[in-house]
């Protein structure tokens, strides 16, 4: 299969809603996450659920006012949005299997689910840290407590001395900052880039 680069054009398009470009990333992409899912996914019909799941995201960013910008990490993005969709998968699927009371193999989840949804549990954690180190103190801070901390918003307001409507600005700040830096860290990613499927 030949492996495609796509430049800010194709982007554009893309974001734009071009029916043909649209077509031609679905039928680029869905081969390669075809490809990547047959090793890790029985059913055909759940790979296509998460196929489409997948583009669904994908496209939701794309075409978000701070979606994705650089088209060099066009790949590496939809990779990681397949991963993250598989991971749900995984953790559903895991709760859908019944255990056999006399330990059956036939009744146990397969390990192999459980080590890659601790790897890619165990990345994503890292790399968020690592977002978090780089932020500033303040959008640091505000994040955690609102998002991590699910603290009381009035609560936060009171403890940085600003009213709802600025927090909202901060939170906007902080958030715009922490997807710039994840985005780089995504473009930046070795792992990423050498991802055998996509």
């Amino acid at each position: 299969m030949e492996f495609n680069t796509f430049d800010d054009a194709y982007l554009a398009l893309l974001r734009s809603g071009d029916y043909r470009t649209a077509e031609h990333f679905v039928a680029y992409f869905g081969r390669l996450i075809q490809i990547k899912l047959r090793a890790r996914v029985r059913a055909s019909h759940e790979i296509e659920d998460i196929r489409q799941e997948t583009f669904v995201r994908v496209l939701a960013v794309l075409r978000s006012s701070d979606g994705l910008r650089q088209a060099d990490c066009l790949g590496s993005f939809v990779n990681s949005v397949c991963n993250n969709v598989l991971l749900e998968y995984y953790r559903s699927t895991a709760r859908r299997i019944p255990i056999d009371d006399e330990g059956d193999e036939a009744g146990m989840p397969d390990n192999r689910i459980e080590v890659l949804a601790t790897v890619l549990t165990e990345e994503t954690v890292s790399a968020v840290r690592k977002i978090l180190d780089a932020l500033s103190e303040r959008d640091r801070r505000v994040l955690k407590e609102v998002f991590l901390d699910e603290r009381d918003k009035d609560e936060v307001c009171r403890d940085l001395g600003v009213d709802r409507d600025y927090l909202r600005v901060l939170l906007h700040r902080a958030k715009s900052s922490f997807r710039a830096l994840y985005s780089k860290n995504l473009c930046s990613s070795k792992k990423f880039k050498q991802a055998v499927s996509i």
